[in-house]
């Protein structure tokens, strides 16, 4: 099913007789199919075509090749494996969603908050913002086996783990937005004497809308894989295996299928958590903000 949706085309030069006439946009006809247009199928369909053919190529690789199945299997076997292993899979996929969304949640409010009182207070700001740095370039390989042993809960450690991947690009980006407020506005605020809270609420905050939403797209990602590093480091198992678990699993039993059945979930779940927040940027900017603004040229 299409339809269509007109939009002008740009003014053709008045008519010769001085009539302007001939100088009214003309409509041109968008066409759509299924509600999406051209432009928007094929943003869709080349990266399928794409991802359709290497696939392919691997499988024809595979099999032609011979390689053993424990080896390198092909995409066919690894596409079978997750159906008969979704049993075990789902439950390790549901702990490390968790432990992904928690991470990503206590980012937004920690790294927003002290956001806020860093642009609110410049000795805050200069007296922890180093220590933020110093807990963002630390690996979190070194750092997690100690968090491991002094947090006696499992969970709570690879939650801990995933936060400090996942606060500070919140942070540091939410700071640049903060700061970039028109000054302008800033003095005009300032001379209608509008209070710092105000100006924070009504001109700050929108401001650094778009740049907390960037950092909140790559935060996504960092939360789930510092909860998946977390849990290579501890190693755990139980109520607590997630995906990681699954992985070293599979790796210790020669079971590489569902290795890779469990690498294919955890892709999967970091292109659908950027696509979800991809998508929330643009509901929130693409009325206003320019980077979200639909032109017409």
């Amino acid at each position: 099913m299409s339809d269509t949706t007109a939009r002008p085309s740009p003014a053709r030069a008045p008519a010769a007789d001085g009539t302007d006439e001939a100088a009214r946009p003309i409509a041109v006809v968008e066409k759509r199919w299924l509600g999406i247009t051209v432009e928007g199928w094929q943003k869709v369909l080349a990266p399928i075509v794409i991802g359709v053919i290497v696939l392919g190529l691997w499988e024809f690789v595979v099999r032609q090749a011979g390689i053993p199945r424990y080896i390198l299997p092909g995409p066919l076997l690894i596409f079978q494996t997750l159906i008969v292993d979704w049993g075990t899979l789902s439950g390790s996929l549901w702990i490390t969603l968790q432990i992904t969304g928690l991470a990503l949640l206590a980012a937004v409010v920690v790294g927003g908050l002290l956001s806020i009182l860093f642009t609110q207070s410049k000795w805050l700001e200069l007296s922890l913002y180093p220590y933020a740095i110093i807990l963002q370039v630390t690996p979190i390989v070194a750092i997690a086996p100690l968090i491991i042993i002094w947090v006696d809960d499992t969970l709570l450690s690879l939650l801990i783990c995933a936060w400090i991947v996942a606060f500070f690009p919140i942070l540091s980006n939410t700071i640049l937005g903060l700061n970039s407020a028109d000054h302008n506005l800033v003095n005009l605020f300032q001379l209608y004497g509008a209070s710092r809270w105000q100006t924070l609420i009504y001109l700050r905050l929108p401001a650094a809308l778009p740049y907390f939403l960037g950092g909140l797209r790559i935060s996504g990602g960092l939360a789930l894989i510092g909860a998946v590093v977390a849990e290579f480091v501890a190693g755990s198992g139980g109520t607590a295996s997630g995906l990681a678990f699954r992985i070293l699993e599979a790796g210790y039993q020669l079971k590489i299928p569902r290795m890779f059945a469990a690498l294919v979930l955890v892709s999967m779940s970091g292109i659908a958590i950027f696509l979800v927040l991809s998508l929330i940027s643009h509901l929130l900017l693409r009325r206003w903000h320019e980077s979200a603004i639909r032109r017409e040229n």
